[in-house]
C-alpha cells in the first residue's frame, strides 16, 4: 500500500498548488480572459495548463503542511498577488472606457447605451466601441504575452513565502486609480475641445439669430459632428495606445517587483 508522508504532501502543495492560486487569481481578474464571456471552467483549465508549463522554471517553493494555518496564509497571499496584477491590467482597459463615456456625454450620445457583455453593465456605445478597439489592439500587439511574462517573473521578484505584498504595493495600486482618469481625459481631450468649439459656435448663432430653435438644430448637428470628430481621431489612436500600453505594462512590472 502506498503511503505518503506529511513532508511529501507538503512538497506537492508548495510546488503546484501555491503557484496555481496566483495564476488562477490573475486569470480570473485580468481583461479578456477574466470576463464573463469566458466560462469559469475554461479559466480554471487555462490556469492548470499555464501552471504546468511554468512549474519547471519556478524557484523552490516552501514546504508546508497541507492543512495548516501557514498553508492557508500562503494561499491567501498568492490570491492577493494575482488579483492585484490582474486588476492593474484592468485599469488600462478602463481608461479607454472612461474616454468613450466622456466623449459620448459631450456629444449628446450618452443616452445611447448598451449592455457590456464583459462587465454586465450598461455603457454608452462609444465606450463599448473603445473597449472592442483596445481589446483588438492589445491582442494584435501581444500584450497578453507580456502580461503572462510579468506573472512568471513575479514568482522571482515576489517569491512564495518571501514576504508577499507590503503597504507600498497597496499605495501604488491606489495611486493608479488617478492614472485611469488622467489617461481617459487625455484620450478624450481632442474630441472635447472640438465639441466645445461647436457648442460655442452654436451659442453665438443663437445670440445672433434668436428665432433659431437651438434644440432642433444644435442637437443633431452636435451629434453628427461628434461622430465625425471621433472618426478623425481614430487616425492617431495607435500612437496614443502605444504610449498608454507602455505605461500600463511598466506599472505592472513595478508592482510585481520585490519590496
Amino acid at each position: 500500500m502506498l503511503e505518503l508522508s506529511n513532508a511529501q504532501i507538503g512538497g506537492w502543495v508548495g510546488s503546484f498548488t501555491l503557484p496555481l492560486f496566483r495564476v488562477a487569481a490573475f486569470l480570473m481578474t485580468m481583461p479578456l480572459i477574466g470576463t464573463s464571456l469566458v466560462p469559469v471552467r475554461v479559466r480554471l483549465y487555462l490556469s492548470l495548463a499555464f501552471c504546468i508549463v511554468l512549474m519547471p522554471v519556478l524557484p523552490p517553493m516552501p514546504e508546508v503542511d497541507a492543512i495548516s494555518f501557514k498553508a492557508f496564509t500562503l494561499i491567501a497571499e498568492q490570491i492577493l498577488v494575482g488579483a492585484m496584477l490582474g486588476f492593474t491590467l484592468q485599469l488600462f482597459f478602463h481608461a479607454f472606457v472612461v474616454a468613450g463615456q466622456i466623449i459620448a456625454v459631450q456629444m449628446g450620445l450618452g443616452f445611447a447605451s448598451m449592455i457590456d457583455p464583459t462587465n454586465g453593465v450598461s455603457v454608452p456605445v462609444i465606450g463599448q466601441f473603445f473597449t472592442m478597439l483596445v481589446t483588438l489592439l492589445f491582442l494584435a500587439m501581444n500584450g497578453h504575452l507580456v502580461a503572462f511574462e510579468v506573472l512568471a517573473e513575479s514568482f522571482v521578484t515576489l517569491p512564495v513565502g518571501g514576504g508577499g505584498l507590503t503597504s507600498q504595493h497597496y499605495w501604488e495600486l491606489a495611486g493608479k486609480l488617478g492614472w485611469v482618469l488622467g489617461a481617459g481625459l487625455l484620450l478624450a481631450l481632442p474630441a472635447i475641445t472640438s465639441l466645445l468649439v461647436v457648442n460655442l459656435a452654436l451659442g453665438v448663432m443663437t445670440r445672433a439669430a434668436p428665432q433659431l430653435n437651438i434644440f432642433s438644430i444644435g442637437f443633431p448637428l452636435t451629434l453628427v459632428l461628434g461622430l465625425v470628430i471621433v472618426w478623425l481621431s481614430m487616425a492617431d489612436i495607435l500612437s496614443q495606445y502605444q504610449v498608454l500600453a507602455s505605461d500600463a505594462l511598466q506599472m505592472l512590472r513595478e508592482l510585481a517587483r520585490a519590496p
